[in-house]
């Protein structure tokens, strides 16, 4: 095996017998933080602007009715009547009613209908008018930064394959595509080896794994990412149960430059043993239409045939 150029790659060398992923399939890592509590460790902001869009609007509108719920609360306690409105509804209709004059208030909309009466009223209500403006000032801006935020769409082919290559006879390979069509500048790969050492103790240790192509300059298709497995590979004369043994794991780093942003972005992905398919040969994905222009179909990015 070829000599380790990494001792550790951030996640330290000692593991345990059966060693868990690493880095899951969107990127993130698996550690856990523990002796300090969550809200210690917990931040909002980065959990607000790293979330799902629909899990970030429902989170908005969860708060957006529960702080009305709460004002509207108030406002009943102070008396509905010191909203000017003559009310001989029930409770549940004169919470409503508090409610949307609350939603109109936060809004700073203003119908007219309601209006406060008296010094209670009044105070709760420019209170809520100024909660409601530094609330929707965080929205817009953590809505901006979640779409401002460059990021890499950079799509990763399902499995790795170890598939037949020219000259060394295989080679672990797999495909990655652009999901939208803005240009991606000098995009360079990483791909570090994690394996476990039973010579010993059970260690974690970590291997560069030598590329065909490190970098290429634009990203129009797809790449894909080769590692020849010659007699410098950890791979070489190995099998498939030997590999398994060793419960390697594939950790694939990108950057590239996004010309859209002008800002380098960078992409995480991994592979672990039982996720390389030996013996297979991706299928062709890319081709040329009617008017000769060529087009890729990203559906078949990581469909392969076996050998």
């Amino acid at each position: 095996m070829e000599k380790e150029k990494y001792t550790d790659l951030g996640f330290g060398t000692k593991t345990s017998l059966q060693s868990s992923r690493l880095l899951t399939q969107d990127g993130s890592f698996t550690v856990e933080r523990r002796g300090i509590s969550k809200f210690d460790s917990f931040s909002w902001y980065h959990h607000l602007i790293n979330i799902s869009l629909p899990r970030f609007l429902f989170i908005m509108l969860c708060g957006y009715v529960l702080m009305n719920a709460a004002f509207a609360l108030i406002y009943l306690g102070i008396g509905i009547e010191k909203l000017n409105i003559v009310c001989n509804d029930s409770l549940v209709e004169k919470f409503f009613e508090a409610f949307f004059f609350s939603t109109q208030t936060f809004t700073t909309v203003g119908y007219g209908r309601i209006n406060p009466n008296g010094f209670a009223a009044n105070a709760v209500a420019a209170f809520e008018s100024f909660i409601g403006l530094l609330a929707f000032a965080l929205a817009t801006g953590l809505l901006y930064g979640r779409f401002a935020r460059p990021k890499s769409n950079i799509l990763f082919s399902k499995n790795a394959l170890i598939a037949p290559y020219e000259p060394t006879g295989k080679a672990l390979m797999f495909r990655i595509a652009n999901r939208i069509s803005h240009v991606l500048i000098d995009v360079e790969a990483q791909i570090t080896m994690a394996y476990l050492d039973r010579t010993s103790s059970v260690n974690r240790r970590f291997v560069f794994l030598p590329l065909e192509r490190t970098k290429i300059n634009l990203l129009p298709t797809m790449w894909t990412i080769v590692h020849p497995i010659d007699a410098e590979s950890p791979f070489y004369n190995k099998t498939k149960a030997e590999i398994d043994a060793m419960d390697i794991e594939l950790i694939v780093m990108l950057k590239a430059f996004d010309d859209t942003f002008s800002q380098t972005v960078h992409s995480r992905f991994s592979y672990k043993h039982d996720e390389i398919i030996w013996n297979a040969k991706f299928v062709q994905a890319m081709n040329y239409a009617d008017n000769e222009h060529p087009y890729i179909e990203l559906d078949k990015l990581g469909v392969y045939d076996l050998l």
